[in-house]
């Protein structure tokens, strides 16, 4: 029996992140901040993102009263020279960079406009937001790992609509998300050589602060679950094992794949 625990707590170890240091952006937000939680008891150094830099420290302050390793750091991600400042920070706490996972997006509810008028400013608004404030860190901390010579792991947050339309006023949104889909193939292909993956998580509806209004809307919520085969929304723990999986040593050979986490619903539909 002794050999076979060894063999099982030897296998685990593959999900663990023991030594490694992982940035995560939007780190103070619901999706983030669970996943920092996570990384946390998996051995990593984390980096927790945040505009609020109050509400970043007081995360990294509960991980390392549980025994972890963090640091905070605040930035506007749509600012080259924040993104860079975040890694540089990084760089300069822990000496490296093995993971920088992108959960920073979403606003799609606030900027809802027909397809043949939608405003300029509104587009870049949510361009900014769901794929410039990706694309920046993630070429900063890719450029860390690069130099490092350790490869890495590049996780990103998507959508379901990235790959499906709806009929809401969504186009924006579901343009950015399906472009973030297509920049993860291209970056996979592009830094393989370097032993650096790269995939994306696309969940549907997440119980959190950002999308507790539209969730109080019991119609609204009960034709989501219905449409939804597993007929419930996700939680954000429901994140965490994909996450550590596409994370770790576990995930070595798989890159440039788009993850759905949606209980089912893109199956159907």
């Amino acid at each position: 029996m002794s050999e076979v625990v060894a063999q099982v707590t030897d296998e685990l170890q593959r999900f663990r992140l023991d030594g490694r240091v992982a940035v995560v952006t939007g780190g103070t937000g619901g999706i983030g901040s669970r996943l920092c939680e996570a990384f946390s008891r998996v051995g990593a150094r984390v980096v927790v993102h945040g505009r609020d830099r109050d509400r970043a420290a007081a995360l990294a302050d509960r991980l390392r009263d549980a025994g972890g390793e963090a640091t905070p750091v605040a930035a506007d991600l749509t600012r080259r020279e924040d993104a860079d400042r975040l890694v540089d920070e990084t760089l300069a706490t822990f000496g490296r960079v093995d993971v920088i996972v992108n959960t920073v997006g979403g606003g799609a509810g606030d900027a809802l406009y027909p397809a043949e008028s939608y405003p300029e400013e509104a587009w870049d608004r949510m361009f900014d937001l769901n794929l410039r404030s990706t694309l920046l860190p993630t070429q900063a901390a890719v450029r860390a790992m690069i130099a490092g010579g350790r490869g890495g792991r590049v996780l990103h947050f998507s959508s379901v609509r990235g790959q499906l339309g709806i009929d809401n006023g969504f186009s924006a949104y579901v343009a950015a998300k399906g472009a973030l889909d297509a920049l993860t193939r291209q970056q996979a292909t592009e830094w393989a050589k370097h032993q650096i993956t790269v995939n994306t998580i696309s969940p549907t509806f997440v119980a959190t602060a950002q999308s507790a209004s539209l969730l109080a809307d019991e119609a609204f919520r009960a034709g989501l679950e219905a449409r939804i085969p597993l007929h419930r929304i996700a939680e954000t723990d429901d994140v965490v094992g994909a996450s550590l999986l596409l994370c770790t040593d576990a995930a070595s050979f798989i890159t440039g794949q788009i993850l759905t986490l949606d209980g089912g619903l893109t199956a159907c539909q």
